[in-house]
Order: C-alpha cells, then structure tokens, then sequence
C-alpha cells in the first residue's frame, strides 16, 4: 500500500466532506436532482465519502471498485427501467466516478461519463465543489433526458445527497 495514500484516507475525514458539501449545497444539489429528474424516467444518486475504511484501503480498492460497492449497497441498480446513475466522490483520493445501471449504460459510450467525470474534477480543483456537482447532474440529467425522456414514474432513489 502507498504510504501517500494511506496518510491521505487518514486525515481526511467527514468533516472535510461537510466543508467541501455543507448543508446549503446539499440543499441546492438536492433541489438539482429532484428539478433534472422530473424532465426523465431515470433516477440519480449522489454520494460523497471521505475516505476509505482501513480495510478496503489495506487491500488497495480503488475508486471505482468502491463506487461500484456504494452503486450496490444505496440501491441504484433496482430502478424500475435500470436506468439509475450514481455519482461517487472519493475525497481523499480526489476521485470522480460515475457508475451506471446497465440500461443507461448501453446508450451512451464511456467518454460521456469520463467527459462528465473530467468536468466536476476541474471545478472541484477550483474550489468550485456545489458548482461542479450541479453540472455533472445536469450532464446526466440531459443524457437520461434523451434516452428516457417524460417525467419520472416513481422516485425510486432518494435526491438528497449522501455523505459517508
């Protein structure tokens, strides 16, 4: 395990995540998905972690392999059309990762998520952290927008957004 890393997951704790994300910027993200959603029949989860627990951390999980986990464990592949997205922050690693249910994921390529993905890690570098957020699901919102467009059935996710 890099030692950099390590000392990164460590330091960085929820409080960094409630800094970068207060409470105002989760009202207005959540504002964000619930105003994308009724444009479309998908659903978007937002989460943001601090770090990694030491034991994924030990056995070297990258971002995506937790994003992945977190896609798994908040719900986001049981929506009704298996169009759900979720959008994963790791702050510690400074990570961005989209991860998509397989419906969504057929119609768009992976350089529109790693596009999206690009864009919220230039504002975040800025300190632009609620402004890049509400881009990247506005991004997303436009791309369920076009493959599964009409208001929503069910609200099947929750739009408030989540940090672990």
């Amino acid at each position: 395990m890099a030692i950099k890393r390590f000392l990164k997951h460590l330091v960085t704790t929820r409080r960094a995540a409630h800094r970068a994300f207060p409470a105002r910027s989760l009202d207005r993200i959540e504002r964000t998905i619930r105003e994308v959603e009724s444009r479309h029949d998908g659903q978007i989860r937002f989460v943001v972690e601090a770090a990694l627990d030491m034991g994924p951390l030990w056995q070297q999980q990258s971002p995506r392999e937790r994003a992945l986990e977190v896609f798994a464990l908040q719900g986001v592949w049981d929506t009704p059309d298996n169009n759900g997205i979720l959008l994963y922050v790791l702050m510690a690693d400074h990570a961005v990762e989209i991860v998509c249910d397989r419906g969504i994921h057929a119609c768009e390529t992976a350089g529109t998520w790693e596009a999206v993905c690009r864009g919220i890690q230039e504002a975040f570098a800025q300190g632009r952290y609620e402004q890049g957020v509400i881009e990247g699901i506005t991004a997303l919102g436009a791309s369920l927008a076009r493959h599964y467009p009409g208001a929503s059935r069910a609200n099947t996710l929750p739009d408030r957004p989540r940090i672990m």
